[in-house]
């Protein structure tokens, strides 16, 4: 099978360096089309006020000086020759559950090859040190051998995140919903030299919702947590109180 490899991390970073060796050892025909540099959370930016290069590593391994929509972008429009089987966007160091799939730009990737047409995944380890990226990549492997991807929608993303635990501590996978969490200390405040205040935007961990059926709650309690998204953000449910308002202004 012909699969693309991106993410926010940069070409450089483990995860999709291991991602990518573990499948080419299962005979798989991998490209690797990612940033040039790290771009967590830049979401689903696009470059527009500026040129995009691309930069070639290796043989079917290319670098490009934007985001991760930027990659998917010019991968379907530039470098590919052809179209591939499916696009995985990760391992990503850092788990996409909740609200920062909206910031998450390996989220945004899997979601722009959505667009594009491509079936699409994207995959997370559950931890921002010691990650086991190992065990993401054997489960990705599996997943593929038994046709996860064959499932997926025309407008769809698979997003998995993986605890980060040895491979036989992982108990199972659950289909989970999107979870919600909560920032404390989300900016932080400091000093100058000058003494002129500056801000760092971040804070302490996110307290999760530990909610039965969603993503949090699956890798709390160490599966793997496979969560179906779409992009629709209209609410069907409030368009016939809406046009009932619209009807109203008008008599």
């Amino acid at each position: 099978m012909k699969i693309m490899l991106t993410n926010d991390d940069g070409i450089d970073a483990p995860g999709i360096n291991i991602l990518k060796k573990a499948l080419e050892d299962d005979g798989h025909e991998i490209i690797v089309i990612a940033p040039s540099r790290e771009q967590s959370a830049t979401s689903h930016s696009i470059t527009l006020h500026e040129p995009l290069r691309i930069i070639k590593h290796s043989k079917n391994s290319y670098a490009i000086s934007g985001s991760p929509a930027d990659c998917v972008i010019l991968a379907s429009k530039v470098i590919l020759q052809e179209p591939v089987d499916l696009m995985i966007s990760g391992i990503n160091g850092g788990q996409n559950m909740g609200e920062d799939i909206l910031y998450s730009g390996t989220v945004a990737a899997a979601l722009e090859a959505m667009f594009t047409g491509y079936r699409s995944i994207a995959l997370s380890i559950s931890s921002y040190s010691n990650q086991k990226f190992n065990t993401a990549a054997h489960f990705m492997k599996k997943f593929i051998k038994e046709e996860l991807h064959e499932l997926i929608g025309s407008n769809e993303v698979f997003n998995i995140n993986v605890p980060n635990l040895e491979i036989d501590d992982i108990k199972g996978i659950k289909v989970t919903r999107t979870g919600n969490r909560h920032y404390q200390d989300f900016v932080k405040e400091q000093k100058d030299p000058r003494g002129k205040s500056f801000y760092w935007i971040g804070g302490a961990e996110p307290l999760w919702q530990n909610v039965e059926g969603t993503d949090f709650k699956a890798l709390y309690e160490g599966y793997i947590s496979i969560t179906p998204l779409s992009p629709n953000f209209t609410v069907d449910s409030s368009l016939e109180k809406i046009n009932n308002w619209v009807k109203g202004k008008k008599s």
